[in-house]
């Protein structure tokens, strides 16, 4: 395996958690120690080693994945700084210190992930997503990769509803992969912009549009006032209204959010 460094601190099993909290993920999948995910067919191997994760393999091909999905693009050191003085995040950086929020690597995943997680519990969502992923995605190795958005373009709503998707969101979901919205170009928009096209998208409301600009795009500044976790994590830890907290919290509403959530489900 090789090493793929990543800036301390750096906790692996923190960062990683998420694949672990609400039941199994068929496209990151945790098995003894390592996280896996499928990349242009390969199976790569993630796991934890002194000065960052060790990758296998890691190549130009994998590397971009792999840093993308274990949260490569934050920037800590001016967050802890930032949050040092506040009662709330600063014991959390403290307790919480080294987590990288995880990102999905592909924007339609990211988008599909929210449309499953849309008014159900995560663990319910995890589940409907693991049926889509082996329904339409493939395997390589132990892991599987998500389906592209060609092959659920050419699948039909039915097809999805009979995975466990309401009717609603299976209409959602193909539309979304028939649609002539260029995923890719949206890292070159704005946030207000980004919101705007993913929102003219049927069924694809400011929830979705705030997580995509949160676990995507990395962007600092995403705050979804929507999420009704973060609504009670802000409402038990501040004892405010996640509106209110917006402009506490800035430029890092984005961290704040991922560390409140993490916070409130980790002891």
């Amino acid at each position: 395996m090789s090493l793929l460094p990543f800036p301390e601190p750096y906790d692996f099993a923190l960062s990683t958690e998420r694949f672990r909290a609400f039941g199994e993920d068929r496209a990151n999948l945790w098995r003894e120690g390592g996280l896996h995910r499928v990349v242009a067919g390969r199976e790569v191997r993630i796991e934890p080693a002194p000065g960052g994760v060790d990758v296998e393999p890691l190549d130009d091909e994998t590397r971009p994945v792999v840093e993308k999905l274990l949260g490569a693009e934050f920037e800590l050191a001016p967050f802890y700084n930032w949050a040092a003085g506040d009662p709330v995040l600063g014991p959390l950086t403290s307790r919480l210190s080294g987590f990288r929020p995880p990102l999905a690597p592909d924007p339609f995943e990211a988008l599909v992930t929210s449309i499953t997680a849309q008014q159900v519990s995560l663990v319910s969502a995890f589940s409907i997503r693991n049926r889509l992923i082996e329904r339409f995605g493939l395997q390589a190795g132990r892991a599987w990769s998500f389906p592209t958005r060609e092959r659920v373009a050419a699948a039909t709503e039915d097809e999805l509803a009979a995975l466990g998707l309401t009717r609603r969101k299976a209409e959602y979901v193909v539309a979304l992969a028939r649609s002539d919205l260029d995923l890719d170009g949206l890292a070159g928009l704005g946030d207000d912009e980004v919101r705007a096209r993913i929102t003219a998208q049927r069924g694809l409301g400011p929830w979705t549009a705030e997580w995509f600009l949160a676990r995507h795009l990395a962007r600092p500044r995403a705050w979804p006032t929507g999420d009704l976790a973060l609504r009670k994590a802000v409402s038990v830890l501040y004892g405010v209204g996640v509106d209110e907290m917006r402009a506490r919290l800035d430029p890092f509403q984005n961290l704040s959010a991922h560390y409140l959530l993490t916070g409130v489900r980790t002891p």
